[in-house]
């Protein structure tokens, strides 16, 4: 529940920060037998061989003829960060909105929105007809479209950028990071350490508390 009482908005990426290691993306092609193929053009990406797009395109085609219902079950085993549901429940006693900023599929955002409370969630949207993903994408999104997915609920919150913070790790966080007051590279690429304004290094999300704390006492 929204509290009129808000402090600010917290901007948490998925892929590399809440999924450790890999992406939410990577996980789920395992299923769809296009694992090491996507696994290499999300490296391509990461480096700025390719845009957005092409990866969304190519990995899309592997979902095609594959049932809505059967992606949750799916998302039952991907692999996440420890403390995510003690770092949603900070947030929200905190007057912190705790907001997914991701390039995941909107299954993905969907999904880790009902599980763990959090207020939002943005991402490309995969075609579907029939309950069943076509292998087409319905909507491109890329790092412009997530800081600007940002601005946007910060807007909606009655929020100036400068009280919101990000906490991402790659190449699709650094457009969010140079947006808003506070950005916490967490477990992150050489790239996003440098556009960050703390680094934090750690096997629990909880670790990045001490430094959103900074968006509390900032508004109080």
């Amino acid at each position: 529940m929204l509290s009129t009482d808000r402090a600010g908005a917290v901007f948490f990426d998925v892929d590399g920060t809440l999924v450790p290691g890999t992406s939410s993306s990577v996980f789920l092609a395992g299923f769809l037998g296009h694992r090491d193929e996507l696994a290499k053009a999300e490296d391509a990406y990461a480096s700025g061989a390719v845009d957005n797009r092409q990866v969304s395109e190519l990995d899309a085609a592997g979902w095609a003829g594959v049932h809505e219902d059967q992606v949750s079950g799916w998302l039952d085993g991907l692999p996440l960060v420890a403390g995510i549901t003690e770092t949603v429940a900070w947030c929200w006693q905190n007057g912190l909105v705790p907001v997914l900023a991701t390039l995941a599929w909107s299954p993905v955002g969907s999904y880790l929105t009902e599980r763990f409370g959090f207020h939002a969630f943005s991402g490309p949207r995969l075609e579907t007809a029939g309950s069943r993903f076509t292998g087409r994408v319905a909507r491109h999104f890329d790092e412009y479209g997530k800081r600007d997915f940002a601005l946007a609920q910060a807007r909606e919150l009655g929020l100036l950028p400068r009280s919101c913070g990000a906490v991402g790790d790659s190449r699709s966080d650094l457009p969010l990071f140079a947006s808003v007051g506070l950005s916490v590279a967490f477990n992150a690429s050489a790239g996003a350490r440098e556009a960050a304004t703390v680094t934090v290094d750690d096997d629990d999300l909880r670790s990045v508390l001490p430094v959103l704390s900074r968006l509390v006492t900032a508004t109080r």
